[in-house]
């Protein structure tokens, strides 16, 4: 009776520590939970939402327009954000008349940036009309909700060492799970 006692308890330790070598990498290199907090991604994303994030993607690839980021707040790195990249490293960005606009190499002239993941007639207005430069390693992001969005319009770039991964997961709530993939369109329109 003792010794099936041990061997049982002995069994479970055995079950605990591989669990805890597969779980902790998992965690803390692969994907993690986030917990959406605030308006400032509705219509795509609600108060109160649980994501998983890639953390693993941008080790081997760098974030692209279009991706859904979580990053750590600039101001204040213990506070985690989600928004969208718009901008990315070495071009420029411009918010004018409610557009977007993107100036890089290709298209040095500026193109409006089409945003159909925003709601119906939703204008973006920035601070100023000045064109924003971004530098190596620096990327652009606006919320989705831009009247209820603290975003790059507000902080200022955000360096690549603040960005945690990329939105992979959409688990709660269960009529609203998604998977999401990197944007597979080009989303600068003369």
């Amino acid at each position: 009776m003792i010794k099936n006692f041990f061997a049982f308890v002995l069994e479970l330790l055995k079950i605990v520590v591989i669990s805890l070598i597969i779980i902790i990498p998992v965690r803390y290199f692969l994907i993690q939970p986030f917990y959406v907090k605030g308006a400032s991604m509705e219509p795509n994303f609600y108060d109160h939402e649980y994501l998983i994030i890639d953390e693993i993607s941008y080790r081997f690839n760098e974030p692209a327009r279009g991706d859904i980021i979580v990053f750590r707040y600039p101001k204040d790195p213990q506070e985690y954000f989600i928004k969208r990249v718009i901008g990315l490293p070495g071009e420029s960005v411009q918010i004018k008349d409610g557009k977007v606009y993107i100036f890089n190499q290709s298209n040095p002239d500026g193109l409006v940036l089409a945003e159909d993941y925003l709601s119906s007639g939703l204008k973006t207005y920035g601070l100023n009309e000045d064109k924003v430069d971004l530098n190596n390693g620096e990327y652009y992001v606006l919320g989705d909700n831009r009247n209820q969005s603290k975003d790059s319009r507000y902080f200022g770039a955000v360096n690549r060492s603040f960005i945690i991964g990329r939105v992979m997961f959409r688990g709660w709530p269960f009529n609203r799970v998604t998977v999401f993939g990197t944007p597979e369109y080009d989303i600068l329109v003369n």
